[in-house]
């Protein structure tokens, strides 16, 4: 399916994705800084920066999850695309990393969740607890994930 709406959003057609997306999706997009929860806030996001759909995809290394239900599934993928230059040749616009999670809905496949982002955003070295010479704490989160109380540490699994 994903794949199948990259290549009809390459020849100009982004309804695919666009009329995939559940009513409840949520999306990430690496040039904002909030998420977007809905599929008409998504599709209006999406057609507002996108004015010219026809953009070449490489879709590379998928990979998929399904959950034991059967009713769950997470594609993660990377993804090149390309637009054509002045002179009508393709260069390479952006390498993508790509994730959605996709739901059964009445029968059908849709879009639940799609996280989009840069595969090369850091510049120079990244920060980190140690580089910065933090000193190893406790730290208590809930997380609806973890279960109901989870202790974590930096530099521990779990």
């Amino acid at each position: 399916m994903e794949k199948s709406f990259n290549e009809r959003w390459s020849v100009g057609d982004n309804r695919g994705y666009l009329d995939n997306y559940a009513e409840e999706v949520s999306y990430c997009d690496p040039i904002l800084k909030e998420l977007i929860v809905g599929g008409d806030k998504v599709i209006a996001h999406l057609e507002s920066i996108y004015s010219n759909p026809h953009i070449v995809r490489e879709y590379l290394n998928p990979a998929v999850s399904v959950a034991d239900s059967g009713n769950f599934a997470v594609l993660g993928y990377n993804l090149n695309t390309y637009v054509l230059d002045d002179n009508g040749n393709e260069r390479h616009r952006r390498a993508w990393n790509a994730t959605e999670a996709y739901r059964l809905i009445d029968g059908e496949w849709h879009i639940v969740h799609s996280n989009w982002g840069f595969t090369q955003t850091a510049t120079g070295a990244i920060a980190s607890w140690r580089a910065r010479g933090l000193r190893r704490v406790s730290v208590t989160r809930r997380s609806s994930l973890l279960g109901p109380r989870s202790r974590w540490r930096p530099g521990r699994r779990g």
